[in-house]
Protein backbone atom coordinates (compact mmCIF):
# COMPACT_ATOMS: atom_id res chain seq x y z
CA UNK A 1 0.00 0.00 0.00
CA UNK A 2 1.36 3.40 -0.99
CA UNK A 3 0.57 4.76 2.46
CA UNK A 4 3.44 2.76 4.01
CA UNK A 5 6.09 3.50 1.40
CA UNK A 6 7.94 5.99 3.59
CA UNK A 7 8.25 4.97 7.22
CA UNK A 8 10.16 8.14 8.00
CA UNK A 9 6.99 10.18 7.44
CA UNK A 10 4.39 10.70 10.16
CA UNK A 11 0.85 9.89 9.04
CA UNK A 12 -2.28 11.69 10.30
CA UNK A 13 -5.85 10.84 9.33
CA UNK A 14 -9.40 10.72 10.65
CA UNK A 15 -11.55 7.60 10.83
CA UNK A 16 -14.46 9.81 11.91
CA UNK A 17 -15.21 13.47 12.59
CA UNK A 18 -14.72 15.01 9.15
CA UNK A 19 -17.83 16.07 7.25
CA UNK A 20 -19.96 15.25 10.30
CA UNK A 21 -20.60 16.35 13.86
CA UNK A 22 -19.73 13.27 15.92
CA UNK A 23 -17.90 9.95 15.56
CA UNK A 24 -14.55 11.59 16.38
CA UNK A 25 -11.51 9.39 15.90
CA UNK A 26 -8.09 10.63 14.78
CA UNK A 27 -4.94 8.58 14.20
CA UNK A 28 -1.27 9.60 14.39
CA UNK A 29 1.15 7.00 13.05
CA UNK A 30 4.93 6.89 12.76
CA UNK A 31 6.76 3.79 11.59
CA UNK A 32 5.75 1.00 14.00
CA UNK A 33 3.67 3.09 16.40
CA UNK A 34 0.06 4.34 16.38
CA UNK A 35 -1.68 6.72 18.76
CA UNK A 36 -5.47 7.05 18.54
CA UNK A 37 -7.19 10.24 19.71
CA UNK A 38 -10.82 9.76 20.80
CA UNK A 39 -13.28 7.00 19.94
CA UNK A 40 -16.74 8.45 19.47
CA UNK A 41 -20.13 7.54 18.10
CA UNK A 42 -22.60 9.49 16.02
CA UNK A 43 -26.33 9.24 16.55
CA UNK A 44 -28.20 8.16 13.41
CA UNK A 45 -30.20 10.42 11.13
CA UNK A 46 -33.92 9.69 10.81
CA UNK A 47 -33.48 7.65 7.62
CA UNK A 48 -31.27 5.07 9.40
CA UNK A 49 -34.25 3.14 10.69
CA UNK A 50 -33.57 0.91 13.68
CA UNK A 51 -29.92 1.93 13.96
CA UNK A 52 -28.71 2.82 17.46
CA UNK A 53 -25.27 4.26 16.69
CA UNK A 54 -22.94 4.99 13.80
CA UNK A 55 -19.28 4.18 14.50
CA UNK A 56 -16.06 4.41 12.46
CA UNK A 57 -14.70 1.57 10.35
CA UNK A 58 -11.98 -0.10 12.44
CA UNK A 59 -10.54 -2.15 9.55
CA UNK A 60 -7.22 -0.26 9.44
CA UNK A 61 -6.79 -0.52 13.21
CA UNK A 62 -7.54 -4.26 13.16
CA UNK A 63 -4.88 -4.86 10.53
CA UNK A 64 -2.33 -2.75 12.43
CA UNK A 65 -3.27 -3.41 16.04
CA UNK A 66 0.23 -4.59 16.97
CA UNK A 67 1.38 -0.99 16.35
CA UNK A 68 -1.20 0.66 18.63
CA UNK A 69 0.39 2.16 21.72
CA UNK A 70 -2.69 3.73 23.27
CA UNK A 71 -6.03 5.48 22.89
CA UNK A 72 -6.12 9.00 24.33
CA UNK A 73 -9.47 10.62 25.22
CA UNK A 74 -9.82 14.41 25.16
CA UNK A 75 -13.03 14.53 27.27
CA UNK A 76 -16.08 12.53 28.27
CA UNK A 77 -18.73 13.33 25.66
CA UNK A 78 -20.42 10.54 23.68
CA UNK A 79 -19.01 11.70 20.36
CA UNK A 80 -15.54 11.14 21.85
CA UNK A 81 -15.97 8.10 24.15
CA UNK A 82 -19.17 6.38 22.97
CA UNK A 83 -17.36 4.08 20.54
CA UNK A 84 -14.92 2.63 23.09
CA UNK A 85 -16.95 -0.53 23.88
CA UNK A 86 -17.28 -1.32 20.17
CA UNK A 87 -13.60 -0.57 19.52
CA UNK A 88 -12.48 -2.91 22.33
CA UNK A 89 -14.64 -5.71 20.90
CA UNK A 90 -12.79 -5.39 17.59
CA UNK A 91 -9.25 -4.20 18.34
CA UNK A 92 -6.66 -4.86 21.04
CA UNK A 93 -5.98 -1.53 22.78
CA UNK A 94 -3.19 -1.82 25.40
CA UNK A 95 -4.00 1.38 27.33
CA UNK A 96 -6.71 4.04 27.37
CA UNK A 97 -5.67 7.38 28.83
CA UNK A 98 -8.61 9.55 29.89
CA UNK A 99 -9.14 12.60 32.11
CA UNK A 100 -10.71 12.30 35.56
CA UNK A 101 -14.32 13.02 34.59
CA UNK A 102 -14.25 10.69 31.58
CA UNK A 103 -12.85 7.65 33.43
CA UNK A 104 -16.01 6.70 35.38
CA UNK A 105 -18.14 7.33 32.29
CA UNK A 106 -15.97 4.94 30.28
CA UNK A 107 -15.88 2.40 33.08
CA UNK A 108 -19.68 2.39 33.33
CA UNK A 109 -20.01 1.85 29.56
CA UNK A 110 -17.70 -1.16 29.73
CA UNK A 111 -19.52 -2.61 32.74
CA UNK A 112 -22.89 -2.28 31.00
CA UNK A 113 -21.59 -4.31 28.05
CA UNK A 114 -19.68 -6.79 30.22
CA UNK A 115 -16.31 -5.87 28.71
CA UNK A 116 -13.38 -6.47 31.07
CA UNK A 117 -10.54 -3.97 30.57
CA UNK A 118 -7.72 -3.21 33.00
CA UNK A 119 -5.81 -0.64 30.97
CA UNK A 120 -7.83 2.48 31.85
CA UNK A 121 -5.48 5.18 33.17
CA UNK A 122 -6.35 8.67 34.43
CA UNK A 123 -4.23 11.56 33.16
CA UNK A 124 -4.04 15.25 34.06
CA UNK A 125 -2.36 18.29 32.58
CA UNK A 126 1.02 17.32 34.07
CA UNK A 127 1.01 13.79 32.60
CA UNK A 128 3.56 12.84 29.91
CA UNK A 129 3.21 9.74 27.74
CA UNK A 130 6.40 8.64 26.00
CA UNK A 131 7.16 5.90 23.51
CA UNK A 132 9.90 5.27 20.96
CA UNK A 133 8.59 7.85 18.46
CA UNK A 134 6.03 9.89 20.41
CA UNK A 135 6.06 12.25 23.38
CA UNK A 136 2.55 13.35 24.41
CA UNK A 137 1.56 16.18 26.74
CA UNK A 138 -1.70 17.97 27.53
CA UNK A 139 -3.21 21.40 28.10
CA UNK A 140 -6.53 22.10 29.84
CA UNK A 141 -9.37 23.68 27.89
CA UNK A 142 -12.83 25.00 28.72
CA UNK A 143 -15.77 22.97 27.45
CA UNK A 144 -19.25 21.98 28.65
CA UNK A 145 -17.85 19.02 30.61
CA UNK A 146 -15.08 19.12 33.23
CA UNK A 147 -11.55 17.92 32.56
CA UNK A 148 -11.40 18.68 28.84
CA UNK A 149 -7.96 18.73 27.28
CA UNK A 150 -6.05 19.47 24.13
CA UNK A 151 -3.38 16.97 23.13
CA UNK A 152 0.16 17.74 22.01
CA UNK A 153 1.95 14.95 20.13
CA UNK A 154 5.66 15.51 19.58
CA UNK A 155 6.83 13.37 16.63
CA UNK A 156 10.14 12.99 14.76
CA UNK A 157 8.68 15.30 12.08
CA UNK A 158 7.34 18.04 14.30
CA UNK A 159 4.63 18.77 16.84
CA UNK A 160 0.95 17.98 16.19
CA UNK A 161 -1.73 19.65 18.33
CA UNK A 162 -5.33 18.38 18.58
CA UNK A 163 -7.49 20.86 20.47
CA UNK A 164 -10.39 18.55 21.31
CA UNK A 165 -13.64 20.43 21.85
CA UNK A 166 -13.05 23.87 23.35
CA UNK A 167 -14.20 27.43 23.87
CA UNK A 168 -12.61 30.46 25.52
CA UNK A 169 -14.63 31.60 28.52
CA UNK A 170 -13.11 34.37 30.59
CA UNK A 171 -15.62 33.80 33.42
CA UNK A 172 -16.12 30.03 33.36
CA UNK A 173 -17.89 27.89 35.92
CA UNK A 174 -14.88 25.81 36.83
CA UNK A 175 -11.15 26.11 36.13
CA UNK A 176 -9.74 28.45 33.50
CA UNK A 177 -8.25 27.11 30.28
CA UNK A 178 -4.46 27.10 30.35
CA UNK A 179 -3.93 29.85 27.79
CA UNK A 180 -0.34 30.34 28.96
CA UNK A 181 0.58 26.73 28.15
CA UNK A 182 -1.11 27.00 24.74
CA UNK A 183 0.97 30.08 23.97
CA UNK A 184 4.14 28.35 25.20
CA UNK A 185 3.48 25.33 22.95
CA UNK A 186 2.87 27.66 20.01
CA UNK A 187 6.06 29.58 20.70
CA UNK A 188 8.13 26.37 20.60
CA UNK A 189 6.74 25.59 17.13
CA UNK A 190 3.78 23.55 15.92
CA UNK A 191 3.84 21.75 12.59
CA UNK A 192 0.12 20.83 12.33
CA UNK A 193 -3.00 21.94 14.19
CA UNK A 194 -6.21 19.89 14.29
CA UNK A 195 -8.91 22.20 15.65
CA UNK A 196 -12.62 21.89 16.53
CA UNK A 197 -14.83 23.42 13.81
CA UNK A 198 -18.34 22.89 15.23
CA UNK A 199 -19.16 26.59 15.61
CA UNK A 200 -17.01 27.96 12.77
CA UNK A 201 -20.09 29.41 11.09
CA UNK A 202 -21.02 31.48 14.16
CA UNK A 203 -19.55 34.97 14.46
CA UNK A 204 -18.17 36.59 17.59
CA UNK A 205 -17.54 35.01 20.98
CA UNK A 206 -19.69 32.39 22.66
CA UNK A 207 -21.74 33.35 25.69
CA UNK A 208 -20.08 32.74 29.05
CA UNK A 209 -21.46 29.89 31.15
CA UNK A 210 -21.67 32.33 34.08
CA UNK A 211 -24.16 34.43 32.06
CA UNK A 212 -26.34 31.34 31.57
CA UNK A 213 -26.19 30.72 35.31
CA UNK A 214 -27.38 34.28 35.95
CA UNK A 215 -30.34 33.77 33.59
CA UNK A 216 -31.32 30.46 35.20
CA UNK A 217 -31.07 32.05 38.66
CA UNK A 218 -33.34 34.90 37.54
CA UNK A 219 -35.97 32.44 36.23
CA UNK A 220 -35.94 30.44 39.47
CA UNK A 221 -36.27 33.57 41.61
CA UNK A 222 -39.14 34.83 39.42
CA UNK A 223 -41.09 31.58 38.98
CA UNK A 224 -41.78 30.90 42.64
CA UNK A 225 -45.39 29.74 42.40
CA UNK A 226 -45.15 26.76 40.07
CA UNK A 227 -43.28 23.54 39.42
CA UNK A 228 -40.16 23.82 37.27
CA UNK A 229 -39.23 21.16 34.74
CA UNK A 230 -35.70 21.65 33.41
CA UNK A 231 -34.20 19.73 30.48
CA UNK A 232 -30.53 20.01 29.61
CA UNK A 233 -27.58 17.94 28.40
CA UNK A 234 -26.83 15.35 31.07
CA UNK A 235 -23.12 15.63 30.31
CA UNK A 236 -22.91 19.34 31.17
CA UNK A 237 -21.72 18.80 34.73
CA UNK A 238 -21.10 22.47 35.47
CA UNK A 239 -24.64 23.31 34.39
CA UNK A 240 -26.00 20.53 36.60
CA UNK A 241 -23.89 21.77 39.51
CA UNK A 242 -25.33 25.26 39.18
CA UNK A 243 -28.89 23.94 38.89
CA UNK A 244 -28.38 22.03 42.15
CA UNK A 245 -27.05 25.15 43.87
CA UNK A 246 -29.90 27.29 42.48
CA UNK A 247 -32.52 24.80 43.66
CA UNK A 248 -30.95 24.76 47.12
CA UNK A 249 -31.03 28.58 47.34
CA UNK A 250 -34.68 28.61 46.24
CA UNK A 251 -35.83 25.83 48.55
CA UNK A 252 -36.56 23.27 45.81
CA UNK A 253 -35.89 19.55 45.87
CA UNK A 254 -34.73 17.80 42.67
CA UNK A 255 -36.16 14.65 41.09
CA UNK A 256 -34.19 13.07 38.27
CA UNK A 257 -35.72 11.61 35.12
CA UNK A 258 -33.73 9.81 32.42
CA UNK A 259 -31.03 7.19 32.77
CA UNK A 260 -28.21 9.38 31.46
CA UNK A 261 -29.20 12.17 33.86
CA UNK A 262 -29.11 9.77 36.81
CA UNK A 263 -25.69 8.48 35.71
CA UNK A 264 -24.25 11.98 35.29
CA UNK A 265 -25.45 13.12 38.71
CA UNK A 266 -24.06 9.96 40.29
CA UNK A 267 -20.65 10.53 38.69
CA UNK A 268 -20.72 14.26 39.53
CA UNK A 269 -21.31 13.36 43.19
CA UNK A 270 -18.48 10.79 43.11
CA UNK A 271 -16.16 13.38 41.54
CA UNK A 272 -16.99 16.00 44.15
CA UNK A 273 -18.62 18.43 41.71
CA UNK A 274 -21.97 18.11 43.52
CA UNK A 275 -21.76 17.85 47.30
CA UNK A 276 -25.37 18.13 48.53
CA UNK A 277 -26.91 14.67 48.05
CA UNK A 278 -29.83 15.44 50.35
CA UNK A 279 -31.42 17.72 47.76
CA UNK A 280 -32.39 14.76 45.55
CA UNK A 281 -35.72 13.00 45.99
CA UNK A 282 -37.37 10.12 44.15
CA UNK A 283 -39.99 10.65 41.43
CA UNK A 284 -42.59 9.19 43.80
CA UNK A 285 -41.66 11.75 46.47
CA UNK A 286 -41.79 14.52 43.86
CA UNK A 287 -45.43 13.69 43.12
CA UNK A 288 -46.30 14.26 46.77
CA UNK A 289 -44.24 17.46 47.12
CA UNK A 290 -45.81 20.90 46.77
CA UNK A 291 -45.23 21.89 43.10
CA UNK A 292 -43.34 25.12 43.88
CA UNK A 293 -40.93 23.18 46.08
CA UNK A 294 -39.69 20.80 43.40
CA UNK A 295 -37.66 20.86 40.18
CA UNK A 296 -37.82 17.96 37.75
CA UNK A 297 -34.41 17.63 36.09
CA UNK A 298 -34.68 15.52 32.97
CA UNK A 299 -33.27 14.45 29.64
CA UNK A 300 -34.90 15.24 26.30
CA UNK A 301 -33.69 18.75 25.49
CA UNK A 302 -33.18 17.60 21.87
CA UNK A 303 -36.75 16.36 21.41
CA UNK A 304 -35.75 12.68 21.52
CA UNK A 305 -39.02 10.69 21.28
CA UNK A 306 -38.24 8.30 24.14
CA UNK A 307 -36.59 10.83 26.47
CA UNK A 308 -38.32 12.01 29.63
CA UNK A 309 -39.36 15.49 28.43
CA UNK A 310 -40.97 14.15 25.24
CA UNK A 311 -42.98 11.60 27.21
CA UNK A 312 -44.06 14.27 29.69
CA UNK A 313 -45.15 16.49 26.77
CA UNK A 314 -47.03 13.56 25.18
CA UNK A 315 -48.72 12.67 28.45
CA UNK A 316 -47.26 9.15 28.25
CA UNK A 317 -44.83 9.35 31.18
CA UNK A 318 -45.76 6.81 33.86
CA UNK A 319 -44.79 8.96 36.85
CA UNK A 320 -45.17 12.60 35.82
CA UNK A 321 -48.17 14.38 34.34
CA UNK A 322 -47.89 17.96 33.13
CA UNK A 323 -49.66 20.40 35.43
CA UNK A 324 -51.36 23.62 34.35
CA UNK A 325 -48.88 26.50 34.60
CA UNK A 326 -45.81 24.24 34.82
CA UNK A 327 -42.64 26.16 33.94
CA UNK A 328 -40.45 24.27 31.45
CA UNK A 329 -36.86 25.36 30.77
CA UNK A 330 -34.96 23.91 27.79
CA UNK A 331 -31.38 24.78 28.72
CA UNK A 332 -29.91 23.79 25.39
CA UNK A 333 -29.87 24.64 21.70
CA UNK A 334 -30.98 22.17 19.05
CA UNK A 335 -28.17 20.14 17.52
CA UNK A 336 -28.26 20.40 13.69
CA UNK A 337 -31.08 18.15 12.48
CA UNK A 338 -33.01 18.21 15.77
CA UNK A 339 -34.76 21.57 15.33
CA UNK A 340 -38.06 20.08 14.15
CA UNK A 341 -38.20 17.56 17.00
CA UNK A 342 -37.54 20.27 19.58
CA UNK A 343 -40.24 22.49 18.04
CA UNK A 344 -42.77 19.64 18.25
CA UNK A 345 -42.08 19.15 21.96
CA UNK A 346 -42.33 22.90 22.66
CA UNK A 347 -45.67 23.10 20.83
CA UNK A 348 -47.07 20.17 22.84
CA UNK A 349 -45.96 21.84 26.07
CA UNK A 350 -47.66 25.10 25.13
CA UNK A 351 -50.80 23.22 24.09
CA UNK A 352 -51.02 21.72 27.59
CA UNK A 353 -50.66 25.13 29.23
CA UNK A 354 -46.97 25.12 30.19
CA UNK A 355 -44.81 28.22 30.18
CA UNK A 356 -41.65 27.50 28.18
CA UNK A 357 -38.24 29.13 28.33
CA UNK A 358 -35.88 28.13 25.53
CA UNK A 359 -32.67 29.68 24.22
CA UNK A 360 -33.48 32.99 22.51
CA UNK A 361 -32.11 36.54 22.56
CA UNK A 362 -34.63 37.25 25.32
CA UNK A 363 -33.83 34.17 27.36
CA UNK A 364 -30.18 33.08 27.34
CA UNK A 365 -30.59 29.71 29.04
CA UNK A 366 -27.84 27.91 27.12
CA UNK A 367 -24.41 28.47 25.67
CA UNK A 368 -22.44 26.17 23.42
CA UNK A 369 -19.28 24.45 24.58
CA UNK A 370 -17.70 25.03 21.17
CA UNK A 371 -15.65 28.02 20.06
CA UNK A 372 -17.15 30.62 17.75
CA UNK A 373 -15.21 32.48 15.05
CA UNK A 374 -13.28 34.89 17.27
CA UNK A 375 -12.32 32.11 19.68
CA UNK A 376 -11.11 29.96 16.78
CA UNK A 377 -8.92 32.87 15.73
CA UNK A 378 -7.51 33.09 19.25
CA UNK A 379 -6.61 29.39 19.25
CA UNK A 380 -4.91 29.78 15.86
CA UNK A 381 -2.93 32.77 17.14
CA UNK A 382 -1.87 30.97 20.33
CA UNK A 383 -0.81 27.72 18.64
CA UNK A 384 0.54 29.48 15.52
CA UNK A 385 0.76 26.32 13.37
CA UNK A 386 2.66 26.02 10.10
CA UNK A 387 -0.06 23.75 8.66
CA UNK A 388 -3.76 23.59 9.56
CA UNK A 389 -6.37 20.82 9.36
CA UNK A 390 -9.90 21.72 10.61
CA UNK A 391 -11.66 18.75 12.26
CA UNK A 392 -14.98 17.90 13.92
CA UNK A 393 -17.60 19.46 11.71
CA UNK A 394 -19.67 19.29 8.58
CA UNK A 395 -17.80 20.27 5.41
CA UNK A 396 -19.23 23.79 5.41
CA UNK A 397 -17.84 24.21 8.94
CA UNK A 398 -14.45 22.78 7.98
CA UNK A 399 -14.27 25.07 4.93
CA UNK A 400 -15.19 28.14 6.96
CA UNK A 401 -12.59 27.25 9.58
CA UNK A 402 -9.95 26.81 6.86
CA UNK A 403 -10.88 30.26 5.51
CA UNK A 404 -10.42 31.71 8.99
CA UNK A 405 -6.93 30.21 9.06
CA UNK A 406 -6.14 31.69 5.66
CA UNK A 407 -7.42 35.08 6.86
CA UNK A 408 -4.92 34.86 9.72
CA UNK A 409 -2.02 34.26 7.35
CA UNK A 410 -1.78 30.48 6.94
CA UNK A 411 -1.13 29.91 3.21
CA UNK A 412 -4.03 28.21 1.40
CA UNK A 413 -1.75 25.38 0.25
CA UNK A 414 -0.98 24.66 3.90
CA UNK A 415 -4.62 24.16 4.93
CA UNK A 416 -6.34 20.80 4.46
CA UNK A 417 -10.10 20.22 4.30
CA UNK A 418 -10.16 16.43 4.19
CA UNK A 419 -12.62 13.56 4.23
CA UNK A 420 -12.49 10.65 6.64
CA UNK A 421 -9.77 8.24 5.54
CA UNK A 422 -7.65 10.75 3.60
CA UNK A 423 -4.07 10.66 4.85
CA UNK A 424 -1.67 13.51 5.53
CA UNK A 425 1.97 12.50 5.28
CA UNK A 426 4.31 14.70 7.34
CA UNK A 427 8.00 14.86 6.52
CA UNK A 428 10.73 17.09 7.95
CA UNK A 429 10.10 19.69 5.24
CA UNK A 430 6.42 19.61 4.32
CA UNK A 431 2.99 17.99 4.60
CA UNK A 432 1.06 16.50 1.69
CA UNK A 433 -1.96 14.30 1.05
CA UNK A 434 -0.96 10.71 0.37
CA UNK A 435 -3.38 7.82 0.00
CA UNK A 436 -6.45 6.66 1.88
CA UNK A 437 -7.47 4.15 4.52
CA UNK A 438 -10.95 2.56 4.87
CA UNK A 439 -13.26 4.97 6.69
CA UNK A 440 -16.89 4.14 5.91
CA UNK A 441 -19.75 4.27 8.40
CA UNK A 442 -20.50 1.15 10.43
CA UNK A 443 -23.99 0.69 11.87
CA UNK A 444 -24.78 -0.67 15.33
CA UNK A 445 -28.20 -2.27 15.74
CA UNK A 446 -28.64 -3.63 19.26
CA UNK A 447 -25.80 -6.11 19.78
CA UNK A 448 -25.14 -6.41 16.05
CA UNK A 449 -22.18 -4.43 14.76
CA UNK A 450 -21.47 -3.96 11.09
CA UNK A 451 -23.77 -6.60 9.60
CA UNK A 452 -26.54 -4.08 8.93
CA UNK A 453 -25.61 -2.75 5.50
CA UNK A 454 -27.15 -0.34 3.02
CA UNK A 455 -29.40 -3.03 1.53
CA UNK A 456 -30.97 -3.72 4.93
CA UNK A 457 -31.48 0.02 5.49
CA UNK A 458 -33.03 0.28 2.02
CA UNK A 459 -35.47 -2.55 2.81
CA UNK A 460 -36.39 -0.87 6.11
CA UNK A 461 -37.11 2.39 4.31
CA UNK A 462 -39.32 0.58 1.79
CA UNK A 463 -41.21 -1.18 4.58
CA UNK A 464 -41.64 2.09 6.50
CA UNK A 465 -43.01 3.84 3.41
CA UNK A 466 -44.84 1.11 1.48
CA UNK A 467 -45.12 -1.87 3.82
CA UNK A 468 -44.73 -5.57 3.10
CA UNK A 469 -46.92 -8.08 1.25
CA UNK A 470 -46.57 -11.82 1.83
CA UNK A 471 -47.64 -14.42 -0.76
CA UNK A 472 -48.01 -17.90 0.80
CA UNK A 473 -48.42 -20.78 -1.66
CA UNK A 474 -48.77 -24.54 -1.09
CA UNK A 475 -47.75 -26.68 -4.06
CA UNK A 476 -47.30 -30.34 -4.94
CA UNK A 477 -44.04 -30.39 -6.90
CA UNK A 478 -44.26 -34.06 -7.86
CA UNK A 479 -47.67 -33.61 -9.51
CA UNK A 480 -46.98 -29.99 -10.50
CA UNK A 481 -50.12 -28.69 -8.85
CA UNK A 482 -51.06 -25.59 -6.87
CA UNK A 483 -53.03 -27.09 -3.99
CA UNK A 484 -54.92 -23.98 -2.87
CA UNK A 485 -55.32 -20.35 -3.87
CA UNK A 486 -52.31 -18.39 -2.58
CA UNK A 487 -52.90 -16.60 0.73
CA UNK A 488 -52.11 -12.87 0.69
CA UNK A 489 -51.34 -10.99 3.89
CA UNK A 490 -49.93 -7.49 4.34
CA UNK A 491 -48.46 -5.21 7.00
CA UNK A 492 -48.19 -1.47 6.39
CA UNK A 493 -49.43 -1.74 2.78
CA UNK A 494 -53.25 -1.89 2.84
CA UNK A 495 -55.94 -3.21 5.14
CA UNK A 496 -57.04 -6.54 3.66
CA UNK A 497 -60.68 -6.20 4.73
CA UNK A 498 -60.99 -2.79 3.09
CA UNK A 499 -59.27 -3.75 -0.19
CA UNK A 500 -60.91 -7.06 -1.07
CA UNK A 501 -60.86 -6.50 -4.85
CA UNK A 502 -57.17 -5.56 -4.86
CA UNK A 503 -56.20 -8.59 -2.76
CA UNK A 504 -58.33 -10.87 -4.96
CA UNK A 505 -56.58 -9.60 -8.08
CA UNK A 506 -53.15 -10.18 -6.47
CA UNK A 507 -54.27 -13.74 -5.64
CA UNK A 508 -55.24 -14.29 -9.28
CA UNK A 509 -51.93 -12.96 -10.59
CA UNK A 510 -49.95 -15.09 -8.13
CA UNK A 511 -52.05 -18.15 -9.08
CA UNK A 512 -51.42 -17.62 -12.81
CA UNK A 513 -47.65 -17.17 -12.27
CA UNK A 514 -47.34 -20.31 -10.13
CA UNK A 515 -49.43 -22.50 -12.45
CA UNK A 516 -47.46 -21.30 -15.47
CA UNK A 517 -44.13 -22.07 -13.76
CA UNK A 518 -45.30 -25.53 -12.72
CA UNK A 519 -46.63 -26.33 -16.18
CA UNK A 520 -43.71 -25.08 -18.28
CA UNK A 521 -40.65 -25.91 -16.17
CA UNK A 522 -39.37 -29.45 -16.59
CA UNK A 523 -37.02 -29.05 -13.63
CA UNK A 524 -38.71 -27.12 -10.84
CA UNK A 525 -36.65 -24.34 -9.18
CA UNK A 526 -37.88 -22.54 -6.05
CA UNK A 527 -35.77 -19.44 -6.67
CA UNK A 528 -37.11 -19.03 -10.21
CA UNK A 529 -40.69 -19.32 -8.93
CA UNK A 530 -40.12 -16.78 -6.13
CA UNK A 531 -38.47 -14.35 -8.54
CA UNK A 532 -41.42 -14.63 -10.93
CA UNK A 533 -43.92 -14.01 -8.11
CA UNK A 534 -42.02 -10.93 -6.89
CA UNK A 535 -41.62 -9.54 -10.41
CA UNK A 536 -45.24 -10.11 -11.50
CA UNK A 537 -46.94 -8.97 -8.29
CA UNK A 538 -44.64 -5.92 -7.90
CA UNK A 539 -45.39 -4.73 -11.44
CA UNK A 540 -49.14 -4.99 -10.89
CA UNK A 541 -49.07 -3.23 -7.50
CA UNK A 542 -46.87 -0.43 -8.84
CA UNK A 543 -49.22 0.14 -11.77
CA UNK A 544 -52.39 -0.15 -9.68
CA UNK A 545 -51.37 1.80 -6.53
CA UNK A 546 -48.11 3.60 -7.31
CA UNK A 547 -46.46 1.92 -4.31
CA UNK A 548 -43.55 -0.50 -3.94
CA UNK A 549 -44.05 -2.76 -0.94
CA UNK A 550 -41.55 -5.52 -0.27
CA UNK A 551 -42.96 -8.76 -1.75
CA UNK A 552 -42.13 -11.84 0.31
CA UNK A 553 -43.09 -15.15 -1.35
CA UNK A 554 -43.29 -18.24 0.86
CA UNK A 555 -43.59 -21.47 -1.16
CA UNK A 556 -44.25 -24.79 0.63
CA UNK A 557 -44.04 -28.19 -1.05
CA UNK A 558 -47.03 -30.13 0.40
CA UNK A 559 -48.36 -33.36 -1.12
CA UNK A 560 -52.17 -33.45 -1.26
CA UNK A 561 -53.62 -36.07 1.06
CA UNK A 562 -56.09 -38.33 -0.74
CA UNK A 563 -59.46 -38.70 1.00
Amino acid sequence: MKLFNNNDDTKVFALGGLGEVGKNMYVVMHNTEIIIIDSGVMFPEDELLGIDYVIPDYTFLKKNQEKIKCLIITHGHEDHIGGIPFLLQSVNIPTIYAPNQAVPLIRKKLEERNIPFKGLVTYNERTRIKSKFFDVEFFSTTHSIPDSHGIVVHTPNGTIVATGDFKFDMTPIGPNANIHKMASIGKKGVKLLLSDSTNALSEGFSLSESKVDETLSDIFSKETENRIILATFASNIYRLKHIVETCRKNGRKIALFGRSMETSIEIAIQGGYIKDKSIFITPEEARKTTPNKVCLLCTGSQGEPLAALSRIADGSHKLIKLLPNDVVILSSSPIPGNGLSVSRVINKLYLKGAKVYNNTMLSEVHTSGHAKEEELKLMLRLINPEYFMPVHGEFRMLKQHADIGIELGIPKNKTFVLENGEVLSISKNDIKKQGNVPASDVYVDGNRIGDIGNLVIKDRKIMSNDGILVVIASIDVDNKKLLITPNITTRGFVLVNENVELIKKIEEIATTIIQKQLATKETFNYNDLKYSIVSGVSSFIKEETGRNPIILPIVMNTKKVEQ
